[in-house]
């Protein structure tokens, strides 16, 4: 425990808009609760922000009294790097607010906003940016880490979406950053995670979309996963960039389209999408029903919004989860054979293997246009073991690790940040790659002393 100075935090809390929470204060164990439950820490102070001023009033302080600093997006990060312990969090669930210009195809939001913020705006003029695929998850992390979802074959990722950003920095100054003002720091926030400070507010391109598109689920026995991931993978490399396929290895949930007996066993699930109507987009899927025997589909015409909702249920927040993950360039029989051999033991229902596909125009910028570098990466696999209780913890961890160690030959030796969890400081070289240095130059410039370092760290060389 620290000690703090009761003057100093009277005069904290005189000088927010929003409260500043102690442990035992009405809502602090609330703010502090997590998506993933396995992350416990006690923060001395959380303010809940409501403006720019009131991020102001704490970098300031937690820099001034010297104490840890954490920031609180959506709370959403696997690795819990929302909370530090016996120091400060900045909670930005206050600010939430999402203003679109529909005839500049642009949207600022609030650093505190969740997908289905950004979702909910943007649809009322069918528009909508690049972003993730459950509408829970904050914006600001999923940003900062690069950001990819339903529309990246088609637009790109969300960092190439991101226009400019209002951000307050370790000195204390709230800077605009965008290619003209702050170039550098600009090129540092698009995919350098929160290490250069903590974005208020950030400006989006938006593109037509919806309200409705086509997407829906097409399910396969699992005994012909191999058969089905094989013929998946041909179909991507004639893919356009209007249609994305995702493959999903689980336990069925109770889907109302699958027969009752299939519940509750392991299948093989291809998720589809695309921004053009039914009419355009069900002839180019029909090849996907051929790749084996189809246990159910619900492939139509749905609004955008409700899709970037379907996959909710199974994301809820207060679960424990543990992740470890691979990019791949291309998707050997090798590693095929690896994804069916441990999608055939999964250690619980919850736990799921997907294949999220990026290509297209995400792949048409140099690896170092922006902080996110992996611009030749195909797919990106997330191993995601979910489960309740702590007693499983070590079984399911184990799973989960050997999993890694076994597909790791075939993988592309990179992974995605946002996807890195808290034991893994050493794979940061591998988020970052050719681009690590110029990042730790960015970092001397605008946090020396490493005031911003509750995240996936690049240390200051300083």
């Amino acid at each position: 425990m620290i000690n703090l100075d009761k003057g100093k935090v009277e005069q904290l809390r005189s000088a927010l808009r929003g409260p500043l929470l102690q442990a035992g204060d009405a809502g602090y164990d609330t703010v502090r609760a997590l998506w993933n439950a396995m992350i416990d820490r006690r923060p001395a102070l959380i303010a809940s922000c409501t403006g720019t001023a009131d991020v102001l009033a704490a970098v300031n302080f937690a820099r001034d009294q010297k104490l840890r600093l954490a920031i609180r997006g959506g709370g959403h990060n696997i690795a819990g790097n929302a909370l530090c312990d016996d120091g400060l969090v900045i909670d930005l669930g206050g600010m939430r607010s999402v203003h679109v210009d529909p005839d500049g195809q642009v949207a600022w939001v609030d650093g505190g906003a969740r997908l289905g913020d950004v979702d909910h705006e943007t649809q009322a003029f069918g528009l909508a940016t690049p972003l993730g695929i459950n509408s829970t998850t904050g914006v600001a992390g999923l940003t900062l880490g690069g950001g990819f979802g339903w529309l990246s074959r088609m637009y790109g990722l969300s960092v190439d979406n991101l226009l400019g950003a209002e951000i307050i920095t370790a000195d204390g100054r709230r800077r605009y950053t965008s290619a003209q003002e702050d170039p550098d720091l600009f090129w540092a926030i698009r995919g350098g995670g929160g290490n250069f400070g903590v974005v208020t507010r950030f400006k989006f391109k938006l593109h037509p979309v919806g309200p409705l598109v086509t997407a829906g689920l097409v399910v396969f026995p699992f005994a012909q996963a191999r058969e089905v991931l094989m013929r998946y993978r041909d179909l991507v490399d004639t893919l356009p960039n209007e249609l994305s396929v995702w493959a999903v290895l689980r336990k069925a949930p109770p889907l109302p389209f699958l027969p009752p007996e299939v519940h509750g066993q392991e299948i093989v699930a291809l998720a589809v999408f695309s921004t053009l109507a039914p009419e355009k987009a069900l002839p180019m899927f029909a090849p996907v029903r051929s790749f084996g025997q189809v246990l159910g589909e619900h492939v139509g015409g749905v609004p955008y919004a409700a899709w970037q909702q379907v996959f909710d249920p199974l994301l809820t927040p207060g679960a424990r989860n543990y992740w470890k993950s691979h990019n791949f360039e291309t998707l050997l029989d090798d590693a095929i054979d690896v994804v069916v051999d441990y999608a055939g033991k999964l250690p619980t229902p919850q736990t799921e293997i997907f294949l999220g596909l990026i290509g297209g125009q995400a792949n048409t910028y140099a690896p170092d246009a922006t902080a996110y570098p992996h611009r030749k990466v195909l797919y990106v696999m997330n191993v995601h073991g979910r489960w309740d209780d702590a007693a499983d913890d070590e079984r399911c961890i184990a799973w989960a690790r050997e999993f890694f160690g076994a597909a790791k030959p075939f993988a592309a030796g990179s992974v995605y940040i946002n996807f890195i969890t808290q034991d893994e400081a050493s794979r940061i070289g591998e988020a970052y790659g050719g681009n690590f240095d110029r990042l730790v130059q960015v970092k001397n410039r605008y946090d020396p002393t490493n005031l911003f370092r509750f995240n996936h760290n690049i240390p200051p060389a300083l």
